[in-house]
């Protein structure tokens, strides 16, 4: 599934991180996110252990720093949307450099980034440490929805050909003189959108009656079996369970 792609937040290493199964990986970033969005946004503290157990894991995967913090650009718009939450929020007002802002839309802010961050960090180290290939089979390990694992799949496996048709399409267009200006020319780039649209479509219909030429029934066969040792497993909870212990002391202290 996938064979030969390589995404681009995945940097080729041999580390510790780098060789546990992608399932256990899943499963403890999975466990992570939910310890960090189950910490009460009070405990100020806990936030910042959780930064320094993502810091220890990106260490331990020579993930250099700022290769991370280049790739959470991605939670660019998220920030703009917490900026705004002190301004429109209800409730009890505070004055800051003569701003009325609003104390329950400053902790929500802080809420949103503190968490958005670290959810953001976790998948970027997961990513970077775990071929697509490997992340599939992870989730077909874990017993994920077999037509989902296999719609991941083939997305992955056809999106650089859909990608590849639009670019054939824009030089066809450049070669014919065409350059998008304004709003005129939005008819001919609607017009190529619906033509790729029903190109992908056939070329979908194409491989499916291919599959099923082949004996296709449904489901996808295995021919990668992952497992994971104890001591794999125990490395990869290392990290929700710290966090873990980091939440019960946020609600307690």
């Amino acid at each position: 599934m996938g064979a030969g792609h390589a995404h681009r937040l995945y940097r080729h290493g041999h580390s510790v991180v780098h060789r546990l199964p992608p399932h256990t990986k899943l499963a403890a970033a999975f466990a992570f996110v939910v310890v960090v969005v189950s910490t009460p946004r009070e405990a100020l503290w806990a936030f910042g252990g959780y930064a320094l157990l993502l810091a220890a894991v990106a260490t331990a995967a020579r993930v250099p720093a700022g290769y991370l913090l280049k790739r959470l650009l991605i939670e660019v718009p998220f920030v703009a949307f917490a900026v705004l939450m002190p301004f429109v929020a209800e409730g009890r007002h505070t004055e800051f450099l003569g701003l009325s802002l609003s104390v329950n839309g400053l902790w929500g802010a802080f809420n949103v980034l503190a968490k958005g961050t670290l959810g953001v960090a976790a998948s970027v180290l997961l990513a970077s440490t775990t071929e697509l290939r490997s992340l599939l089979l992870g989730l077909q390990r874990l017993r994920l929805p077999p037509m989902l694992v296999q719609i991941a799949s083939f997305m992955i496996r056809y999106g650089d050909v859909i990608t590849d048709e639009m670019r054939r399409m824009r030089i066809a267009r450049e070669s014919r003189g065409f350059e998008a200006k304004g709003v005129r020319q939005w008819g001919v780039l609607a017009k190529s959108a619906g033509a790729l649209f029903i190109r992908s479509y056939e070329r979908g219909e194409r491989v499916h009656l291919a599959m099923l030429s082949r004996g296709y029934t449904g489901s996808m066969p295995v021919i990668d079996e992952i497992t994971a040792s104890g001591t794999q497993w125990a490395h990869a909870l290392a990290l929700p369970v710290a966090a873990l212990v980091i939440c019960l002391l946020g609600w307690t202290l």
